[in-house]
Formats: C-alpha cells, sequence, structure tokens
C-alpha cells in the first residue's frame, strides 16, 4: 500500500482526464446494460408472448416500456421486432462512441503519466552524488529511467483506466442481473470471491519473480552499453567472442526468467475461466427449474437476457482478476525506481549555509584523508594553494589525484580534516556556490550531440551573447578550425564530438572554462595525446586560460609542469614530496625518478 500511495501523487496532476475516463465508461456501461436488456422485449415476441415487456421487474420494466413499449404490437410481431433491433444498433453505436470516448482519456492519462515519472526520475537522478554513479552501472540505470517507468505505468495508468472499465461494467451489469432476478443475481456472484481466492498464491509469487527480472533486463542494457561504447577496443583486442558470450548469457538469464514468470501469470486466466463458466452452468439450471415453475418465476426471453449479461460479465471479471499480476510486475518496476527517488541528492545531503563570490587568498588542504569503506585513497594530505598559483599533482596511476582533485568542488566529501577557501570550510559553502567558482578542463574531453555554441555555452541558458562565446573561442584558438565548419558555430557535433578530432575537441572545453571564467580551474593534463602542431595550439590556449587562476593540474608528462609554482608527488594517497621542479630534481627523489624515466635519461644518485 505505501508504493500504492506514492504512485498515486503521480496521478493527482492528471484528474480531469481520470474524471473524463471514468465518466465515459460509466455512461458505455449503462448504455451497454440497456442495449441487452431490449433482448427481452425481443425474445417474448420472438416467442410469442402477449406483451414483449417483462412483469414485476422494476425499474427495468419501466424503462423497457417508455423505450419500446409504444412499439410492441401483438398482431404485428415483425415490425416489432424491427422496431427493437433499431433501437439495439443505435444504442450500441452510441455506448462505442462513449467507450471511444474513455479510451481517449486514459491513453492520454498513461501517456502522461509515464513522462511525468520518467522526467521525475531523470531530473533526481542528476542531482545525486558522484558516488552513487560509481555504485551503480550505466546500463542498469538507463533500464530503470527508461523501461521500470513503462512497466510502473500499468499500475497507474493502464490497471486504473482498464480497470475502471471493467470495474464499471460489472458493477452496472450486477444492478441488471439484481433487478432481473435476485434469487439468480445471488448464484452468479459467488464467481468474484472464487476467483479472488483463486489467484492469491500466484501473486505471492509473481512480486518477487519481477523483481529478479527488472534487475536481468537492466545486465542486458548495461552490456549493451558497454560494448557499443567500447567497440573499438572490443575490435583491437578481439574480444567479440567474450561479449558474445556475456550477452548471450545476460539475455538467457532474462529469458529463463520471463518463461518461468508468465507460466505462472498464465494460471490466473484458466482458473478464472473454468471457476466462470462453471458458474454461469449453474444459473442456467437454476433458470431452467424458475421458467418451469408453476407458476413461471421467470419468463424465457428475461433468463437468456440474464444468461447473455453473465457471460458479458466473464470477460472484465477475468482482467479484473488479472489486474493484481500486471500489479506485482509494475509494482516491481517502482520500487527499482523509488530506489532512486529515495536516494539523497546533492541538494539534502549539503550542509553548506554561505555563498562565495570569488576566490582572494587561496585555498588550504589541512589534514584531509578520504576512503572508500575501509579502502583509504587519501591520507594526511595537507598544503596551501596560493591565489593564482599552479599546483600540479604527479604520481603514478592510482596515486589519488584525481580523488584529490575531486575534493575541491565537493564531487566527494573528506573523512577527515578540513579544506578552506579563504579560510573558510567548503563544507559551509552551498554547493552551486562553490561549483560556480571551478572549471574543469579533463584529457576525456565531454561534449554532447548538439551545436558548437550550445557546447561552448553549455550550462549558461542564454547567460552569453554569440559575440562572447567567439572571442572564447578566439582565445582557446578554435574560432578558425570553427568557422571552417559547415554551419559555423551552429554545426552539430555529433554524439561525443566525434566530428572534431582530438585536439579540437580539447580547445572546445577550454573555451567553455574561458567562457565562465572561474577562479579555480583544475586541469586533467589536456596534451598528452595530440600531434606536435595540435599540442602547440592546446598549450597556447591553456597558457592563456592558466592566467590569474589559482590551477590544480594533474600531470600525466612531467614536462608540462616545469613552470609549476609547486608539484605535489603523491604516492599511495601520501604526499611524499613538495617543492619547484628545480627543487624536486636536486632532491634526486621520486620526482627525479619520474623525470629522468620520462626523459629517457639515468636518474641521478
Amino acid at each position: 500500500m505505501r508504493l500504492y500511495r506514492r504512485l498515486l501523487v503521480f496521478l493527482r496532476p492528471h484528474w480531469g482526464r481520470l474524471t473524463g475516463n471514468i465518466l465515459a465508461n460509466v455512461v458505455g456501461a449503462a448504455l451497454d446494460v440497456v442495449a441487452f436488456s431490449l433482448l427481452i422485449p425481443f425474445l417474448n415476441v420472438l416467442f410469442g408472448r402477449a406483451s414483449g415487456v417483462p412483469q414485476d421487474k422494476g425499474w427495468i420494466t419501466e424503462l423497457l416500456n417508455w423505450m419500446v413499449g409504444a412499439m410492441i404490437d401483438r398482431d404485428r410481431p415483425m415490425q416489432s421486432l424491427e422496431g427493437v433491433i433499431v433501437m439495439i444498433v443505435a444504442l450500441v453505436a452510441v455506448k462505442n462512441f462513449f467507450l471511444w470516448l474513455g479510451g481517449q482519456f486514459g491513453a492520454s492519462l498513461q501517456e502522461r503519466i509515464t513522462r511525468d515519472l520518467r522526467d521525475t526520475v531523470f531530473r533526481h537522478m542528476q542531482r545525486l552524488p558522484l558516488g552513487w554513479f560509481s555504485r551503480n552501472k550505466t546500463g542498469q540505470v538507463m533500464a530503470r529511467i527508461l523501461a521500470d517507468t513503462e512497466q510502473a505505468k500499468a499500475i497507474l495508468a493502464e490497471v486504473a483506466t482498464k480497470s475502471i472499465q471493467n470495474l464499471t461494467q460489472v458493477l452496472v451489469t450486477i444492478v441488471a442481473l439484481v433487478s432481473l432476478s435476485p434469487r439468480l443475481a445471488l448464484v452468479s456472484l459467488v464467481i468474484a470471491p472464487l476467483i479472488t481466492l483463486a489467484i492469491q498464491p500466484i501473486l505471492r509469487k509473481l512480486r518477487r519473480g519481477h523483481r529478479r527480472l527488472r534487475n536481468d533486463y537492466g545486465e542486458i542494457t548495461s552490456v549493451l552499453q558497454e560494448v557499443i561504447s567500447g567497440i573499438r577496443l572490443v575490435k583491437s583486442f578481439r574480444g567479440e567472442a567474450y561479449e558474445d558470450e556475456r550477452f548471450t548469457g545476460a539475455s538467457g538469464s532474462y529469458t529463463k526468467g520471463m518463461v518461468r514468470i508468465t507460466r505462472i501469470a498464465l494460471l490466473a486466466g484458466p482458473l478464472t475461466e473454468v471457476l466462470g463458466t462453471s458458474v454461469a452452468v449453474l444459473v442456467l439450471w437454476f433458470g431452467a427449474q424458475q421458467v418451469f415453475a408453476t407458476p413461471q418465476a421467470i419468463d424465457p426471453g428475461t433468463l437468456v437476457t440474464f444468461m447473455i449479461l453473465v457471460m458479458r460479465l466473464l470477460p472484465p471479471l477475468k482482467q479484473l482478476s488479472q489486474a493484481p499480476t500486471t500489479a506485482q510486475q509494475s509494482l516491481a518496476a517502482a520500487e527499482r525506481l523509488f530506489e532512486i527517488l529515495d536516494a539523497l541528492t546533492e541538494a539534502q545531503q549539503d550542509r553548506g549555509t554561505r555563498d562565495v563570490d570569488g576566490l582572494r587568498e587561496g585555498i588550504v588542504f589541512e589534514h584531509v584523508d578520504f576512503s572508500y569503506g575501509d579502502a583509504p585513497v587519501l591520507r594526511d594530505i595537507t598544503f596551501t594553494a596560493g591565489k593564482g598559483e599552479v599546483t600540479a599533482l604527479v604520481g603514478s596511476s592510482g596515486a589519488g589525484k584525481s580523488t584529490l582533485v575531486d575534493l575541491i568542488p565537493r564531487f566527494i566529501e573528506p573523512t577527515a580534516g578540513r579544506i578552506l577557501l579563504d579560510g573558510v570550510d567548503t563544507s559551509d559553502v552551498r554547493l552551486p556556490s562553490l561549483r560556480a567558482l571551478t572549471g574543469i578542463v579533463s584529457q576525456d574531453t565531454v561534449l554532447f550531440n548538439d551545436s558548437v555554441r550550445a557546447n561552448i555555452a553549455y550550462g549558461a541558458n542564454g547567460q552569453y551573447s554569440p559575440a562572447q562565446v567567439e572571442a572564447a573561442a578566439r582565445a582557446a584558438n578554435a574560432h578558425d578550425f570553427i568557422a571552417a565548419l559547415p554551419q559555423g558555430y551552429d554545426t552539430v557535433l555529433g554524439e561525443r564530438g566525434t566530428r572534431l578530432s582530438g585536439g579540437q575537441r580539447q580547445r572546445i572545453a577550454i573555451a567553455r572554462a574561458l567562457l565562465t571564467d572561474p577562479p579555480i580551474l583544475i586541469l586533467d593534463e589536456a596534451t598528452s595525446a595530440l600531434d606536435t602542431e595540435s599540442e602547440r595550439l592546446v598549450q597556447e590556449a591553456i597558457d592563456r586560460l592558466l592566467a590569474g587562476r589559482t590551477t590544480f593540474v594533474i600531470a600525466h608528462r612531467l614536462s608540462t609542469v616545469t613552470n609549476a609554482t609547486q608539484i605535489l608527488v603523491l604516492d599511495r594517497g601520501r604526499i611524499v614530496e613538495r617543492g619547484t621542479h628545480a627543487a624536486l630534481l636536486a632532491e634526486g627523489g621520486t620526482y627525479a625518478r619520474l623525470h629522468a624515466l620520462q626523459m629517457g635519461d639515468s636518474p641521478a644518485r
């Protein structure tokens, strides 16, 4: 019930469409019963009764008298039948119009709920901490946002709208059955509790099975996403057979689960139909006794119409009995969606209360530790980066360089110690304010499938003019190649900027940072895989970018940090050396050894 209540939040904004769906289905169901009630005078005339309209049937008798009483002439039976037929056809046509109208309301309701659910999960997902993304596979997240929203909508939309239609038809039909024969109606209505009790064991198994199935589907999506994004690597290392095995394994697991779940779910329909048919036969047997009784308790026309209405009752009852089956699948998907929605966003975890508008003194790390669970990554990191200074971070892979710079914009939080910005603990600064001070240019440049202009002014929401965008591109040595593109700054770059070379992508990223003019810059060396000409242009752009900014450079090639204000050498999460390029070379320690290896010289001893 907790899941139902949470899902109902997405239904409330669309109460108008839900109301329209209910009203249209009520009218359609009522017209359906009335149309079939007209079979009573039709059959009675056909059987040669003096009056086509039954006696003593309450409001049904009055309704039939009002509708067709004047049409029935015992001396002209064929004309009487023709009049009733015309009335039945007219009612069926009007009924189907209202059912169509209800369907339109239902379809609109269904798709809007799906959209709202999908949009809500996406918005929340974007605001989760980086650590959440490292713990969850990309394919699993994609499966939740795309596939699970489609599954979860059924309980609110498909089940809600179809169940309303079926429930309306059942209730209106029951009212008519009770009016025609209370005794036979009592016998026929035994069907509902029997069906409900019969499928309870099935429902208990479905919820757990569907949850496992959604996880299996997410694994398929995850493998698919990894292979597509890494197809060059797959082909280079002839990994097709290995990936075949991974994908077919995940696909086979999903198929087995789907077959198992379907086998269980399909039991509900046959059980319902067998029980319903048994009850219908029982009603027919009791009804026949009343027709042949003396005096006659029910006329043949009424019995046949009663039986038709009972049989018309079976399909909606069958669908209603299957609705809980569909609901189990939807609830399993909803649980996975609410796992995302229940995860705390960065804003919800942000304890910051202060805003900052610039950097005046510098950044200080005081005895900072960081660990993932029990695995320490950084230990006792202490240093000062003054305003306008360049701090280079060097060390082997896994030394903790990227983790250290991720602490500055609070992508992650230190587990001990503190980081001060102009003397203020960054944990006391509101995240939007802190990140507005920070620009990042990484070696793995991220560009979106959008225009060059939109990529440079990414996230600015129209804040910058075309002239400002062009000025940033010129400063980044990017204007010339941008102008040569087919539509210039309006050229769409393609997914991940695949239409550009590596050097061009990095200059776009530098232009993006120049445009926002951040006082703090994090630079993951951007020239490590470029040809000589591209490296020269990128380095010129970086030199302009560094001017006047407090910069942290993750250095892969030591030749690029010779002019850094200070160089921090990290090893296993600790700062083992610090100083200028010349001072560290003179020490003859770890930095000197790394430099000698890169330069091809023998390290000093």
